[in-house]
């Protein structure tokens, strides 16, 4: 009897091998499991929320039609608060339970908090809701970015301010953390290049609204416009302490993507004149595009209680892309086959949003548009 013990021990342990190979990387014959960390909870919950929203409609579409090769697609989000630590705690549990890829992280400091164990497992991290230069800056090929870059987003809110409206005294207000320094740092290099440097600068922390410090370092240098560089209840603070006191104030704010325009415009209500905001996304309104017509007509499908926004579009196009380079490999899909896919995609539309994915620069799409957001949503063109 004694003899057969490690006879029997070995066959439990190739079962269980068996088992987690089969389970891992979401099960290779049955759902394609991806795991979203995201802020669910406290300030920047919209976002998480929201881009949580348009990844499902996406999901539940490419479902409808017969999934990828007969699998579903299925997303597991979990609640970080938009806390670095707790992202880092949720992409380890979720890794750990074999999710094929992860998906839709909502910030910088949150994103920067997983790139070790994105490293370490080799897991591809797709469509992160951050344009900060350190998941483009060396080039990480588990790194799949979608949207534009936050220094493309200031250089077109400069671009506006600038070489539009003739503007020369800038202000910067930002989260003091890789968030804000990456959006600060854009904003320099923005300015450099016309011969600019910022008048003044005011920072917050981070899942506060502790902001009357940054107003008054900012108020001192009488600022034609303001860029902020933080999450919408924040900025959206800032702004009212801002006008509130200075009633004769005519300065311009500028938003950049993260802030959640639809946050934004909520919390500021009648505050919001003079107020913009630079989307990476097409307008969500706008039928025209092939990319927002699918986008709006999967939310009627399988969420018609929410309206269209910025958030969930890119959420949504994220969903997409994922199921269209997914559907794209022949033969089992793998972490392997899927990374070596990327690569492969050069230059293409998905629908008519324009993407570009080449070895050693995933580019992503480049396009920024600027909204105005009093009395209601306005693409601004110029």
């Amino acid at each position: 009897m004694l003899l057969r013990l490690p006879i029997v021990l070995t066959w439990f342990l190739i079962i269980l091998l068996t088992f987690f190979v089969h389970r891992s990387f979401g099960n290779e014959k049955g759902m394609i499991i991806l795991g979203q960390s995201c802020a669910l909870s406290g300030p920047a919950s919209d976002l998480g929320n929201e881009f949580k929203t348009g990844l499902n409609i996406a999901f539940d579409e490419i479902n409808g039609n017969g999934g990828i090769n007969g699998r579903e697609i299925i997303l597991e989000s979990l609640d970080d608060g938009y806390e670095p630590y707790r992202a880092y705690a949720n992409t380890k549990q979720l890794i750990e339970k074999g999710v094929f890829a992860l998906i839709g992280e909502v910030g910088t400091p949150t994103s920067k908090a997983v790139l070790p164990l994105i490293e370490i497992h080799k897991i591809p991290f797709f469509a992160p809701y951050t344009g900060a230069d350190l998941l483009r800056t060396p080039f990480n090929p588990y790194i799949i970015n979608i949207r534009a870059s936050y220094n493309q987003e200031m250089e077109k809110l400069v671009s506006y301010f600038v070489d539009h409206l003739g503007l020369t005294r800038i202000s910067c207000f930002f989260q003091n953390d890789s968030y804000g320094f990456s959006g600060l740092n854009g904003l320099k290099i923005a300015l450099h290049k016309r011969g600019l440097t910022l008048v003044s600068k005011g920072e917050y922390e981070r899942n506060t609204v502790a902001v009357l410090g940054g107003v008054l370092d900012i108020m001192k240098a009488s600022p034609e416009a303001v860029v902020l560089v933080g999450a919408y209840p924040a900025c959206a603070e800032f702004i009212k302490l801002y006008k509130l006191r200075n009633p004769k104030n005519t300065a311009i704010f500028g938003n950049i993507s993260f802030v959640g325009t639809t946050g934004l415009k909520n919390a500021l209500e009648s505050f919001g004149e003079h107020v913009v905001v630079t989307e990476v996304v097409p307008f969500p309104w706008d039928r025209s595009r092939p990319i927002v017509s699918s986008y709006i007509n999967a939310l009627r499908t399988h969420r018609p209680s929410k309206s269209p926004g910025f958030v969930s579009l890119e959420g949504y196009i994220a969903g997409k892309l994922f199921g269209y380079i997914a559907g794209r490999i022949e033969g089992r899909l793998t972490r392997e086959a899927f990374l070596k896919k990327i690569p492969e995609l050069g230059s293409f539309q998905l629908d008519d949003f324009q993407l570009m994915y080449q070895s050693g620069a995933y580019v992503g799409s480049t396009e920024v548009i600027l909204i105005k957001l009093f009395p209601d949503y306005q693409q601004v063109k110029f």
